[in-house]
């Protein structure tokens, strides 16, 4: 974002939207009035778009604070209205979380001035001890450290607290780190960013992170090796080999459950 904004001097412009609304959910509406831009949020909801943030049932969040994105319908048009030959299959996977409200699958926050920020899928928030927390938020503050490239974060299980939280970090071509010290440098980070709270103790390095073509990591896979369940391979995976190499990694790291006796 600033890389582009200084060396190439044109506005970054981001937005938000899903396969199911058809066109953008938030955005910066450049034919109407452009806005202002801020790293990590798509600006503001479009026109048509009534987007709440909400911990559940009909309780709105406030200002700042992070819960689950809904959009209150009705949706406008464009968006989808039922799915074809099973509509009670729409009902439940869209409608019946929050009455009233279409379920993003996302959560996120607004900010003061009625910008959104997504930080990530509902299912990428971990339980820790009893606290929700964001997964994404951590690899915000991971991928901040100079050495990393990028990274995914993903919560695993753990008999005390619920479950934790584990960093995989890519490092930057031509980066050579300690990689002992990286983890104390990256577990500080979170600690001062996020708060012990977050009981952030593990990152390891690996050499790549499995995605699919168009460049999305797999954490749902990253999360089914971890669990120790039957890992489902999507069809649109880049490269098939990374999923053996990265769970034979996560094994000798210690970060896969052991199969619970029967």
């Amino acid at each position: 974002y600033f890389w582009a904004s200084e060396k190439v001097g044109v506005p970054v412009i981001d937005h938000w939207w899903q396969t199911e609304t058809g066109w953008p959910i938030c955005s910066n509406p450049m034919g109407l009035e452009p806005l202002a831009t801020k790293p990590g949020s798509s600006s503001v909801p479009t026109p048509g778009f009534n987007v709440k943030v909400l911990q559940g049932a009909d309780e709105q969040q406030v200002t700042g604070e992070k819960g689950a994105i809904a959009i209150k319908l009705p949706l406008p048009p464009g968006c989808l209205t039922t799915i074809w030959q099973d509509h009670q299959r729409f009902v439940d996977g869209y409608l019946r979380e929050f009455e009233g409200y279409y379920s993003t699958g996302d959560n996120g926050y607004v900010d003061e001035g009625g910008y959104v920020f997504i930080m990530g899928r509902t299912d990428d928030v971990i339980n820790v001890a009893g606290h929700r927390l964001s997964t994404g938020e951590m690899e915000e503050v991971l991928a901040g450290h100079p050495a990393i490239a990028e990274c995914s974060v993903i919560g695993i299980h753990d008999a005390l607290k619920g479950q934790l939280p584990v960093g995989l970090v890519l490092l930057k071509d031509g980066v050579t780190v300690d990689e002992q010290a990286l983890e104390q440098d990256l577990v500080q980070r979170v600690r001062d960013k996020i708060g012990p709270v977050a009981c952030f103790k593990r990152a390891i390095v690996v050499n790549r992170l499995p995605k699919t073509r168009s460049g999305k990591i797999l954490r749902k896979l990253l999360r089914q090796i971890a669990a120790n369940e039957s890992v489902a391979v999507p069809s649109t995976i880049d490269d098939p080999s990374s999923v053996s190499e990265i769970e034979t990694l996560m094994r000798e790291k210690g970060l896969v459950n052991k199969p619970t006796a029967v």
